[in-house]
């Protein structure tokens, strides 16, 4: 193709002028954007704070800091995280280490910066809303960092845990997203939003062990037992069908016997038959980072419906 495009100087010409035509800065800007909202994780912010604006909604709670909380706490997390890990991303995201490694100081600096600002808002919402702001940032520190040296010589981290890893990161997750409202709003426990948190712990479980497919090479090099390194792709695959499914069931019976509307569980069973489909290109997707996305987006996707749904639209 390189030859072709050299030997043709009219086709170059072509390609240039369509270029500017289009124009060549303008694609230039969106591929920069692009890199910086995915490879920083960046993206995962606004997903967050849909995450937590749908939990506003379900539990008909007053809009709160609590999004904003949230947003600022996934980024530090997650890009702390890819900071940390950027030399072993190099085995199965070259792109992004290249780019954590480029932009390392300036990470570094946004992910204090933004749980500092996450912490100072918290104060606003008391001790509770301050307690599970630092929850996230602990768990990320006894999930990746080499505390417990009586975990013996293999487990040096409980990222190297299979299935621990995992559910420390949804655990997390699950109770920022849902108890942070609750804090802010000073509000009580309920049945459903018990039915919620469950609903996040699965669902982000799920959404963990997708990526974790890319990175088997990477995982395995250093030390971590993944889902899919444990078991392969294939299974993989069929666990998180299971985990769908058993999250289908329990929409449906918590709409027959417990709290949840048929709005909500409308919304939310859509989303579930859209996981559904994307556990079927696991492993069999060419493009494994973009399915990844396509994964934490189904929050969109649910945010929507719900909104449609409970406005009567």
């Amino acid at each position: 193709m390189a030859s072709k495009t050299n030997d043709s100087p009219a086709v170059a010409g072509e390609t240039v002028q369509r270029r500017v035509g289009v124009p060549a800065s303008l694609v230039d800007v969106g591929y920069r954007v692009k890199d910086v909202l995915t490879y920083s994780s960046a993206y995962l912010v606004f997903i967050a704070m849909v995450e937590v604006l749908t939990v506003h909604v379900v539990l008909s709670l007053p809009l709160n800091p609590a999004p904003i909380v949230v947003g600022l706490v996934t980024f530090s997390v997650y890009a702390g995280d890819r900071i940390a890990d950027a030399e072993v991303d190099a085995i199965s995201s070259p792109e992004r280490s290249a780019f954590v490694v480029r932009h390392r100081r300036l990470l570094s600096v946004l992910t204090a910066g933004a749980y500092g600002i996450a912490v100072a808002i918290s104060l606003t919402g008391g001790p509770l809303a301050l307690a599970i702001t630092l929850l996230p940032g602990g768990f990320w520190i006894l999930y990746a960092s080499e505390w417990f040296p009586t975990l013996g010589t293999y487990f040096k981290r409980l990222k190297q845990i299979l299935v621990v890893n995992s559910t420390i990161v949804a655990a997390a997750w699950a109770i920022a997203v849902v108890g942070l409202p609750l804090a802010f709003a000073d509000a009580a426990v309920t049945p459903l939003a018990g039915v919620v948190f469950v609903y996040f712990l699965v669902d982000t479980f799920v959404n963990t062990e997708i990526p974790n497919v890319r990175d088997i090479a990477a995982d395995q090099a250093d030390g971590v037992s993944t889902i899919p390194v444990v078991l392969g792709v294939r299974r993989t695959r069929h666990v998180l069908y299971g985990l769908d499914l058993w999250l289908v069931a329990f929409v449906g019976l918590s709409l027959a016997f417990g709290p949840l509307t048929a709005a909500v569980a409308g919304a939310i069973l859509v989303g579930l038959g859209y996981a559904l489909v994307l556990a079927w290109f696991v492993g069999r997707s060419a493009v494994p980072g973009r399915l990844a996305i396509a994964g934490e987006a189904k929050h969109l996707v649910v945010f929507a419906l719900l909104l449609a749904f409970t406005s009567g639209i």
